[in-house]
């Protein structure tokens, strides 16, 4: 082990939406990885939900309204927090110890502008997509977080959950 496996990752806190239109599809970003490749040798490609990282001085919420507005061109009501994912996360440039908070947003429309989106991503950005459950769930796409799916299910089914859903990374 080389002296970079026992250097403490920086403490990220980040905020995301699950996004959701009208048809209950949700709404996620595929990014190319920098460091991780695939069986092919080519970089890997995964898939997250919109947000990022808190300024100083804003909450969770305020963090999720902004990134928002810079990722995909929408004001939106931000929903309760349903989920969270704590851990190492290493298939972005810098790797950080993520301390995820996921908050519900539900769109009127399907309309996103994502024109800014490249501007504050610090990994190539390979474009959106809306995703029903049933792709979500057959997908062998590699989408982050680990039970993002299942839990996309239980919220367009009417039920969310009494405290926070806590997932997992599928890098990890």
């Amino acid at each position: 082990m080389g002296m970079t496996d026992q250097t403490p990752l920086p403490i990220r806190p980040i905020a995301r939406a699950l996004v959701f239109d009208p048809r209950d599809r949700l709404l996620l970003i595929a990014y190319q990885s920098v460091h991780a490749k695939g069986p092919d040798g080519a970089p890997k490609t995964f898939w997250f939900m919109p947000g990022g990282g808190l300024e100083p001085g804003e909450s969770h919420v305020e963090a999720c309204r902004r990134e928002l507005s810079e990722e995909i061109g929408r004001e939106a009501e931000i929903g309760p927090q349903i989920a969270a994912c704590d851990g190492p996360f290493r298939l972005f440039r810098r790797a950080r110890d993520a301390r995820e908070r996921y908050f519900l947003v539900r769109l009127p429309d399907d309309q996103v502008d994502t024109s800014r989106l490249a501007e504050t991503e610090d990994n190539p950005v390979l474009g959106t997509r809306w995703w029903t459950i049933d792709e979500l769930s057959a997908t062998q796409e590699h989408i982050e977080p680990a039970g993002l799916a299942d839990l996309a299910r239980t919220v367009i089914a009417g039920h969310l959950p009494d405290h926070p859903v806590l997932l997992s990374w599928r890098d990890a």
